[in-house]
């Protein structure tokens, strides 16, 4: 266990101590990532792309809970059983040696996508189907919003401030991403944009049998 992480009795297990950034690794892109006020806090770099926070720890079953702000302007989000590409897999940044890839829970303010998974660099666009891919205002602006994400085998539960928001099931991504990183996204900005910032508190998981 990383030093400084508190195990309750429970089984949950504090992945930030609100001090330092112990037990986190950064990938990809240059967006900065810094303790502030007892939250992570992440900005955005012009001309970076996605930038990606990293668990050093892999995890397989789980449930994730954490709080975030996320600015109006921003959308970001959560890597979920996540990966590196080992080796380039065709052209293009999504296809580069390094490349944070995997299921990713959408962070964004505003009647938007929040909640529903995406598939990061892995050339399938959303996880969620289509049909259920429908714009909500689940999240408050300008606060703090609880997420709650469940990934138990192929499926993969969210909710966003008690909510259910999606409930998926998807045999191909648990066949090649079954286990990996959680990755908190400070997403990419073009130039004369931003800066943007989002912020995460209280992250816990529990690692389920």
């Amino acid at each position: 266990m990383t030093a400084g992480f508190a195990v309750a009795e429970d089984g949950w297990v504090t992945l930030f101590n609100g001090k330092s950034l112990e037990g986190w690794t950064q990938k990809n892109g240059w967006a900065s990532y810094s303790v502030k006020d007892g939250t992570i806090h992440g900005v955005t770099a012009e001309g970076s792309p996605n930038s990606f926070l990293c668990s050093v720890k892999d995890y397989g079953d789980f449930e994730l809970e954490f709080e975030v702000k996320v600015h109006n302007s921003l959308n970001s989000g959560v890597q979920i059983r996540s990966q590196t590409k080992e080796v380039a897999d065709g052209e293009g940044k999504n296809n580069q040696v390094g490349r944070v890839n995997g299921p990713q829970v959408e962070i964004e303010a505003g009647k938007a996508e929040a909640g529903y998974v995406y598939g990061e660099a892995t050339g399938r666009g959303w996880l969620t189907p289509e049909e259920r891919l429908k714009p909500h205002a689940n999240m408050k602006d300008g606060d703090w919003n609880q997420f709650r994400i469940i990934a138990k085998g192929p499926r993969i539960q969210t909710f966003i401030n008690g909510e259910l928001i999606e409930d998926l099931t998807d045999e191909a991504i648990y066949e090649t991403h079954p286990k990996g990183f959680i990755g908190l996204q400070v997403h990419g900005i073009g130039k004369n944009a931003g800066p943007f910032d989002v912020s995460w508190k209280n992250i816990r998981i529990k690692e389920l049998n």
